[in-house]
């Protein structure tokens, strides 16, 4: 897993998702205090296939996307942008090869979110992808 994270990594820098949230896309979790709008992306599961001659990997990503923007202009850009970039994509992956990467839900929902000495209700949409990988 630790080569598919460098390579996810590696693909938002510079991108359309990268300017639409300010550079602000994060593993596992946002700093305490992050400026909106911003993604959270993790590992949801990592599980082997193997077959007689084949060993593959299938993982859910799942991409959380946060703004505090009233409308919908900027949550839909940045998920816009974010399926733009790895919907179908092709990722350079250390090891292994990239069967798919491809989107396969999206849940929009309102949240209250703890800030500062309150609450803040911000819109997030959480999208996850499949991703199956081989070894080489």
């Amino acid at each position: 897993m630790d080569t598919l994270i460098t390579a996810i990594n590696a693909k938002w820098p510079g991108s359309a998702l990268d300017s639409a949230v300010g550079g602000r896309v994060f593993l596992d979790q946002a700093p305490a205090g992050c400026e909106f709008p911003y993604v959270v992306w993790f590992i949801v599961s990592g599980v082997p296939d193997r077959t007689f001659t084949e060993h593959y990997t299938d993982a859910l990503i799942q991409f959380s996307i946060f703004s505090a923007s009233p409308g919908a202009v900027v949550i839909t850009s940045i998920y816009n942008a974010l399926v733009a970039l790895f919907d179908e994509c092709i990722l350079t992956i250390t090891g292994s090869t990239l069967v798919w990467m491809r989107e396969t839900n999206m849940q929009t929902m309102v949240e209250d979110i703890t800030v500062g000495d309150g609450t803040q209700s911000v819109k997030a949409w959480h999208v996850d992808f499949e991703v199956r990988t081989s070894l080489n």
